[in-house]
């Protein structure tokens, strides 16, 4: 895979880039440059992407790389944090370039204590998509008696008592 990947969406075009997506006119096309998209030449589809959970919320990221590196070579560590807090959330994932390295460090690390807790460690799955719509099984909409000034359970304005 490489950088510059080009998606056509409705007269703007959408390049995939190490920070995320960038959209741009079709006039600015000239000006991307092509080039791999990881230095090493690795692409997605080669790291084994692993999961790791019940980890210590002092957990940091370079603990996890320093832990994982004893199986081979770690390229990219994530420890999920609270986006209000800051906290971590207890898992991470870990990005490893060789599959069988992945599957060793899979095999030794998972049930062993790291942290003072016992560690949840798993090939990761891929994300589920949703879709853009509301979540089955409710939400959304709002419940069935509206109380407050503007009405009551049968709505419309309530009489003034005088």
């Amino acid at each position: 895979m490489t950088e510059g990947v080009v998606v056509d969406i409705r007269a703007r075009w959408r390049i995939a880039g190490t920070m995320g997506w960038i959209q741009m006119p079709w006039s600015s096309m000239a000006e991307v440059p092509l080039r791999p998209a990881e230095p090493h030449g690795f692409d997605g589809d080669h790291l084994k992407n692993i999961f790791v959970g019940n980890l210590d919320f002092g957990a940091t990221e370079d603990s996890i790389r320093t832990l994982f590196e004893q199986y081979g070579a770690v390229e990219r560590v994530t420890l999920m944090k609270d986006r209000d807090t800051g906290r971590s959330r207890g898992f991470a994932f870990v990005e490893m370039t060789d599959t069988e390295e992945a599957e060793r460090a899979i095999s030794s690390l998972n049930g062993t204590n790291f942290g003072g807790r016992t560690l949840n460690v798993n090939e990761a799955r891929p994300k589920v998509s949703h879709g853009g719509g509301p979540r089955p099984g409710g939400g959304g909409g709002r419940g069935g008696f509206r109380g407050g000034r503007e009405g009551g359970p049968r709505g419309g304005r309530r009489e003034p008592r005088w």
